[in-house]
């Protein structure tokens, strides 16, 4: 991924970029979007975009495995979130859905996974702390609660599955309060003009709807291009 399309998905929001993938495919049908709606911890914050490094937790019921293993686990866990190519975000399904109580992302871990390097994290799971996150490290996460329960991972790289949407380790996602969706490999050199072609088409509409004078002959003719530009 060159920087210009990194900064130009920076500066654009996942619906749009949803749409692009569309452009890009050259049909409607894409699918790897998270379902339902989440909750964000800095709604107004520039889109994620990153690079997943997946793991899962659990913490509706204490952990099975002797104390010593979950905190060598979690240590490996930490090592895998500092590792990886580009931007890096953390990717984590809480295998309890829909029943999790487990705030993993709080003050501490925010702090933590920002100082590894990882610019958000995404998570069917539970957020808390939201007036003592860190700035610059978005979270999008399943739902908002106050305990840790007890907490602890059980696994680490794997393939993860939250809100719907399938993710291995390394694929490239775009998330914001909108929601997240799986950039497809086959796609990236083509996103950037897929996504200026997005804006432009929807500028046929938007810029007349905008203007003074806008009427229903006006709608009509500018839809009526709208149509034929459009994937």
């Amino acid at each position: 991924m060159s920087a210009e399309l990194l900064a130009l998905l920076r500066q654009v929001d996942t619906p749009t970029v949803c749409n692009a993938i569309g452009v890009a495919q050259g049909k409607r049908g894409f699918n790897r979007f998270t379902r339902g709606t989440m909750q964000h911890s800095k709604p107004g914050d520039p889109a994620m975009v990153g690079f997943a490094r997946t793991a899962k937790i659990s913490g509706l019921l204490p952990a099975r495995e002797p104390a010593d293993v979950i905190r060598a686990r979690r240590m490996d866990y930490f090592r895998s979130m500092a590792a990886g190519q580009g931007p890096r975000l953390a990717v984590i399904e809480d295998i309890d859905y829909p029943n999790c109580i487990a705030g993993w992302w709080g003050e501490i871990h925010v702090a933590v996974h920002k100082g590894l390097g990882q610019v958000g994290a995404i998570t069917n799971g539970v957020m808390r702390d939201l007036d003592v996150m860190d700035a610059g490290f978005p979270v999008l996460a399943g739902s908002i609660g106050p305990s840790h329960g007890f907490v602890h991972v059980v696994e680490i790289g794997g393939p993860v599955s939250l809100m719907g949407m399938h993710i291995s380790q390394d694929e490239l996602m775009h998330a914001d309060r909108h929601g997240a969706i799986v950039i497809p490999n086959e796609i990236i050199a083509d996103l950037k003009q897929a996504i200026e072609t997005v804006i432009a088409n929807e500028a046929i509409v938007l810029g007349p709807a905008r203007a003074p004078g806008f009427d229903i002959e006006r709608l009509e003719k500018v839809w009526a291009e709208f149509e034929a530009a459009r994937t």
